[in-house]
């Protein structure tokens, strides 16, 4: 019985790490502004034409 407890708070332990790192990643996209998204997708257009030629 010991063991289950010991796996569900495993388990509760990384989805909340996992829920973190989603909310992280969500504010970082967010703090862009609309021209800072254009230069980077543009950058990254330049990057892969270059990759291919």
């Amino acid at each position: 019985m010991k063991l289950w407890k010991v796996l569900g708070i495993a388990a509760f332990a990384g989805v909340a790490a996992s829920g973190a790192l989603v909310a992280r990643n969500q504010r970082r996209r967010a703090a862009y502004t609309p021209d800072q998204v254009r230069e980077r997708l543009h950058e990254r257009l330049a990057d892969a034409n270059r990759a291919e030629n």
